[in-house]
């Protein structure tokens, strides 16, 4: 099954090698590996966002040219709208990079790999699959 991997796991991932990263690093590198991982474009355009120096970024975006962008359509748009209205309702918010990935992810019957704790909210309301570290 492919995988959409958010921001927050590719920062860790790029982040200079700390011990509590490790766990995350080793199962996003198993992921590509295997090529079961995916990119957004909205992902793709955080990862690359603030890099101060030219040449960093250069090497960055070389290097993510390896993952094509998923191709989102109107479908996907209009489900994560949807998705984003759900949580609202039930006091629950996030971006709409996140209700996109949640919307696209669900349309494929792709998983998500995430660190951030928003996306277990949004599962009890939401049909996302989320990795297990």
């Amino acid at each position: 099954m492919k995988v959409i991997v958010d921001t927050c796991v590719w920062s860790l991932a790029l982040r200079k090698r700390q011990q509590t990263n490790d766990v995350i690093t080793d199962k996003l590198k198993n992921l590509i590996a295997d090529g079961r991982v995916v990119l957004l474009g909205t992902v793709r355009q955080e990862i690359l966002s603030g890099i101060k120096h030219k040449e960093q970024f250069e090497k960055l975006r070389n290097n993510l040219q390896a993952f094509p962008n998923l191709l989102t359509d109107i479908e996907d748009y209009e489900l994560a709208a949807e998705y984003f209205n759900v949580c609202r309702r039930h006091g629950i918010q996030g971006s709409n990079t996140d209700f996109l990935m949640c919307a696209t992810a669900n349309r494929r019957n792709y998983k998500i790999f995430t660190t951030d704790k928003d996306f277990i909210n949004f599962s009890q309301y939401l049909p996302i699959l989320l990795t297990q570290m």
